[in-house]
């Protein structure tokens, strides 16, 4: 039950061809799920909350299977297209965390607590996005500098594709099977996303 994310090969390909050729290798990437949050029963509230969340959840992998390409012909493209996929990302990360913030208490104390540690991962991988997209927008005219700005965009996308999405129902068992009943996280984790183009 874990959306895989290959659309951020868009950016890791992108990178990984440029850094190629300072013999870097490119890394791999899972592939991308894409869902979205419709109704669980009033009756099952437990359920309806996993709907809630995997709805949030549903912004970022949206997000993800459209992301803007990488176009590495020359380091400055690269930088900027990368930079450019960077802010798509921050702004999904954005309207995840939204969503998980608006989403409201748990019917399970152990829920709450589950989501702060999402809500606080998230936002951790959203600011070094951030960051590392200023810095490849300050490096555009030093080509010593856009590697390295690269090799951190590369990082943080790394990073953001090793996280199991779904995380913090899975650490619950009570939401774990609840996400079983909420329709949103049944399409979540069962319809594929579409290819970049």
């Amino acid at each position: 039950m874990r959306p895989r994310l290959t659309v951020l090969a868009a950016l890791a390909t992108g990178i990984g061809i440029f850094l190629a050729g300072c013999g870097q290798q490119t890394p791999t990437v899972p592939e991308a799920r894409q869902g979205g949050a419709s109704g669980a029963s009033d009756q099952d509230p437990v359920a309806t909350w996993a709907d809630g969340y995997c709805g949030a959840v549903s912004h970022l992998v949206r997000t993800l299977a459209t992301l803007p390409t990488v176009d590495p012909s020359t380091p400055q493209r690269a930088s900027r297209t990368s930079s450019e996929l960077l802010s798509s990302v921050v702004s999904g990360l954005d309207e995840t965390l939204s969503g998980l913030h608006r989403l409201g208490p748990a019917p399970l104390a152990a829920g709450d607590a589950s989501r702060l540690e999402v809500v606080t991962k998230f936002s951790a991988i959203r600011d070094r996005a951030d960051q590392v997209r200023s810095h490849l927008d300050a490096a555009s005219a030093d080509a010593g500098a856009i590697k390295a700005a690269l090799g951190e965009a590369r990082a943080s996308l790394d990073e953001l594709s090793s996280v199991d999405l779904l995380n913090g129902l899975k650490k619950v068992p009570a939401l774990a099977a609840a996400s079983q009943r909420a329709s949103g996280c049944q399409e979540l984790t069962a319809a594929p996303a579409p290819r970049p183009r």
